[in-house]
């Protein structure tokens, strides 16, 4: 099943000359000699340094001075596993907000990597694994990147760290000077994939093909429809024979080799706009002067290394990898029917010369700078993350990180965080309210049960202050619609793919128990959908079925209950149609059914309105914002209360108190909300404009 993401694809990032790092690999042999895994001294690829182990053995494959190994065939990767990549770690090692390392590579770091990896060594096509992708979690599975006509393999230097951790990377280097037809370049990618499959039959495999690399993965995947694949295709060329280039390739052919040398730079430079190139790991907080010196300096960098491309393609491998190419996707079109595997497709919709340019796409895969998120929350916002055939949206997942984070809830959503203005309180053991979060428990499992607003307006703040404050992930239960295949491959708007890699989860009973018993913090709201598009006039009332639904579970893992409220959803929005007005409209009442009919059942519709509610978007006009108000009630400890689980009448009495408990609490803030001198965004943005901390806007004493 394939998805397309639209996320306007460039090949490029910033040019920062002040912050250079090592790049780094651990060299496994294609043919059926010893792997040799490199230490951190050994290869220094800044521009400057050499490998004195290649410079002694010849190769960066076991082997005799570069030559193939008899033992081994081409391409055939060796069974001898690393000790130190087999050491698995364990996924709840992995915090939220940890450094995935995004913004700390370049381009410069591409282009030296590539210096060293061009040269000549006589070797067939291997594999190798970035050491900057360090030690992957327990049971990760095999992600092998395939590159574009450049053949380098480095195409993921931006995003070996991320990477590193949520799958076991590999990456095929074709050497300058190799000459495998595109059949012998499928046999290699083939049998390494077999193998992996043949080691780890339950593992998912992941191919991520880079234009010519795409097909390459295509080709893969056609042949073996039987296995459990994901082919994440990056600007894939199966459209070259299409592209405008078709009627220069004969004049390519016959330059002198002073104008080839122009050629790879000219392509470059049409494959985006190089000043958003230069502004790539521009921060936007720092002061204008700042901000125009550094794009200055990245754009002189960017021009300095643009020459490269012709070392990188010298002209005979330039005119080789073109008719590699025109192989490839002739062999490839005719087999796309047969794909069975699941397809991520991100493409660079932006680009005018899309058919043109992408199958040149050589420099390391980048979502552009206006959109700025890696590779990894891609695949896990298009909900394409998973570690075998079944996905486990509880053991699958993979925390957000920093970057994520920043772009989320500061890059995405700054402005829009800062004109709801949410404040938080909670309730400490003695019944003291207090500013902020501390009277909620650190150490899970907890369970955060309270009122959903008004079209979900108080997920994000949410979500975001836990992070903040507490470094915890709130592990939400949503409608599982919400993952369909469809929904996502439809979806043009990155931020809602955002929202899916913040961590939320279908709600089942299966994943409500799974999460507990990781002793997760678990959002849950008893009212659903049925409360989140409510009607008019019917704000802040509680649509809970009867029946306990969460308080045996929460007993059942000793989980502490947190009941909240939380108000100002009518100082937000202006409500003009709710579901009956809606309901009398003629056309707009049959889509609404008709979406309806085909929404999953996630309740019994025995259990009344909040399970036979239809969906529907209701009709709202944006006011000057006021403010969101959160207040987290008095923690409800369920551990060592193991009646709970059989006395139904005790469990329902503590359903009840529950409910009351986040009634009071919005009780509580609307009245307090009065006492609030900045309830208004303009008072805000007053005291903004003049106080010596801004982030920090007071509000009403608890």
């Amino acid at each position: 099943m394939a998805s397309l993401a639209s996320f306007r694809l460039l090949p490029y990032c910033g040019m920062n000359s002040d912050n250079r790092t090592r790049l780094r690999v651990r060299v496994q042999s294609s043919g059926g000699g010893d792997s040799t895994a490199l230490s951190s001294d050994s290869i220094s690829l800044n521009g400057s340094s050499v490998i004195k182990e290649r410079e002694k053995n010849g190769s960066l494959i076991g082997g005799e001075n570069g030559r193939e190994n008899k033992n081994g065939g081409n391409g055939r990767l060796t069974h001898r596993v690393d000790k130190k990549r087999g050491k698995e770690f364990d996924s709840e090692g992995l915090e939220a907000l940890w450094d995935d390392g995004y913004g700390t590579k370049t381009v410069e770091d591409y282009f030296d990597g590539a210096k060293e990896m061009i040269r000549s060594d006589g070797g067939p096509p291997r594999w190798f694994c970035p050491v900057e992708c360090g030690q992957p979690l327990k049971g990760s599975p095999v992600l092998l990147y395939l590159p574009g006509i450049d053949g380098v393999g480095l195409g993921l230097t931006l995003h070996h760290k991320a990477l590193g951790k949520a799958f076991e990377v590999r990456c095929l280097h074709i050497p300058v000077h190799d000459r495998t037809p595109f059949e012998g370049l499928v046999k290699i990618v083939e049998e390494t994939v077999l193998l992996a499959h043949a080691s780890s039959p339950n593992k998912t495999i992941y191919l991520l093909g880079e234009s010519f690399g795409g097909c390459l993965a295509l080709a893969v995947a056609a042949r073996n429809p039987q296995l459990d694949l994901v082919v994440v295709l990056v600007n894939p060329a199966t459209s070259f024979g299409r592209s405008q280039l078709q009627p220069l390739l004969p004049v390519l052919e016959v330059l002198p080799d002073e104008l080839h040398r122009v050629i790879p730079q000219f392509l470059g430079f049409l494959a985006g706009n190089p000043v958003k190139m230069a502004m790539a790991n521009i921060e936007h907080s720092h002061p204008p002067r700042l901000q125009i010196e550094k794009v200055s300096r990245n754009l002189l960098a960017l021009h300095r290394l643009l020459p490269g491309f012709a070392d990188i393609l010298p002209k005979e491998t330039f005119l080789w990898r073109i008719e590699l190419l025109k192989s490839a996707v002739a062999s490839v079109n005719p087999q796309l029917t047969n794909v069975q595997a699941e397809v991520l497709l991100l493409a660079r919709s932006s680009s005018p010369l899309l058919t043109l340019l992408q199958c040149f796409c050589t420099l390391p895969v980048q979502l552009d700078v206006e959109e700025g998120v890696n590779l990894l929350t891609v695949i896990k916002g298009t909900n394409k993350y998973r570690r075998s055939r079944q996905r486990d949206y509880v053991s699958d997942f993979i925390p957000p990180s920093m970057s994520d984070y920043k772009r989320y809830f500061e890059d995405t959503n700054g402005s829009f965080g800062f004109a709801l203005g949410s404040t938080f309180f909670s309730t400490l053991e003695d019944g003291k309210i207090v500013k902020g979060l501390a009277g909620v428990p650190n150490k899970g499992p907890v369970l955060l049960v309270g009122y959903h607003m008004l079209m979900a307006a108080e997920v994000h703040p949410l979500a975001g202050e836990f992070l903040k404050e507490k470094n915890v992930m709130i592990r939400g239960l949503a409608h599982p619609d919400a993952f369909s295949d469809n929904l996502v491959g439809s979806s043009s708007v990155f931020a809602l793919d955002l929202v899916r890699a913040m961590g939320p989860a279908p709600v089942t009973g299966s994943n409500f128990y799974k999460l507990l018993a990781k002793k997760s913090h678990v959002l849950l709201y008893p009212g659903g959908s049925r409360e989140s598009l409510h009607c008019k006039g019917e704000e802040y009332k509680l649509f809970w079925p009867n029946e306990p639904e969460f308080v045996r579970m929460a007993a059942k893992f000793g989980a502490t209950i947190v009941p909240f409220g939380t108000v100002g959803e009518d100082d937000l929005f202006e409500f003009i149609l709710d579901y009956h007005d809606l309901m009398k409209i003629p056309i707009v009442n049959d889509y609404i059914r008709e979406m309806n009919r085909h929404a999953t059942e996630v309740r019994d519709k025995s259990k009344g309105e909040v399970a036979t509610w239809n969906r529907y978007v209701p009709g709202i006009l944006p006011k000057v914002p006021g403010r969101l108000y959160f207040l987290f009630g008095k923690p409800i400890r369920t551990k060592g209360k193991e009646e709970l689980l059989v006395d139904r009448e005790q469990a329902n009495q503590l359903y009840l108190h529950i409910k009351s408990q986040v009634e009071s609490c919005m009780a509580y803030l609307l009245r307090k909300r009065e006492e609030d001198p900045y309830r208004s965004l303009v008072d805000r943005l007053i005291h903004r404009a003049f106080s010596s901390s801004p982030r920090e806007i007071p509000t009403f004493d608890p």
